[in-house]
């Protein structure tokens, strides 16, 4: 059997576990120009920057136009704050993706996303958007709307797959009036996306502290920032998954 190899990174979305590994912090262009000071001694500590929107908008929420000037502005933002380093990763707001977010990334030659759950724990290059689909509309006669997904292509972004049961947003952030939200693999990811303000309460430092302690007990643990899972990916020197689906119409 092959050695067994699993990548464990944080994604941090503005310290809670800062003195323990490099992490991925994906941060709003605004928190950056806003907590300027605070978000310098993340950038020192040398944990890798990503992009996390401007104010936190969704993209879903927003035209194609205005996408586009969000990212561009985040991208200034802060490769002016890395001093000339533009930052390779990006993580949408709430996940919540659009259909242009990943020709977007493309496009600016952003290397990796983490938004999107095609697959739970291995990385896959994102489907290029251009698949076509029919959203179901009980408005109108079932034959509008009974028709079969066109064939998935991939894009040029690889995929670090993002998973609500990893997020401490859902357990750990009490939303009132809401309810919650085995097979074995030598060679996977485990990308831990946190916030600030769940993760950086001091009761949950110790969990994450725990938690760390126990994954280090088990046989081909590695921490590393999801920049570099996305190079171990793109190099060849972890198996991934493919994203399939659709037929050509």
């Amino acid at each position: 059997m092959a050695p067994k190899r699993v990548l464990c990174g944080y994604g941090i979305d503005v310290d809670a576990v800062a003195n323990w590994h490099q992490g991925s912090w994906f941060m709003p262009a605004h928190s950056i120009e806003s907590f300027l000071a605070q978000l310098t001694k993340v950038r020192d500590a040398g944990h890798e920057i990503g992009l996390h929107g401007y104010t936190h908008e969704y993209p879903s929420d927003l035209s194609e136009v205005q996408q586009r000037d969000v990212l561009e502005k985040s991208i200034k933002v802060m490769t002016r704050f890395c001093g000339g380093k533009k930052p390779v990763g990006y993580t949408a707001p709430a996940w919540a993706t659009s259909k242009e977010l990943i020709p977007h990334l493309e496009e600016y030659g952003i290397i990796y996303d983490h938004s999107f759950m095609h697959h739970d724990f291995q990385m896959y290059f994102c489907p290029d958007s251009s698949h076509d689909w029919v959203e179901t509309n009980c408005a109108h006669d079932a034959s509008t709307w009974m028709r079969p997904m066109s064939k998935v292509k991939p894009s040029q972004v690889v995929e670090i797959p993002a998973n609500w049961h990893l997020d401490d947003w859902p357990p750990l952030q009490p939303i009132l009036g809401k309810p919650s939200h085995e097979y074995i693999d030598t060679e996977f990811i485990f990308p831990i996306s946190i916030h600030p303000q769940i993760s950086g309460k001091p009761h949950v430092v110790l969990l994450h502290e725990q938690m760390i302690k126990y994954i280090n007990s088990f046989e081909g643990v590695e921490w590393m920032t999801m920049a570099e899972m996305a190079q171990e990916f793109l190099q060849g020197r972890i198996t991934g998954a493919a994203v399939e689906g659709g037929v050509d119409l």
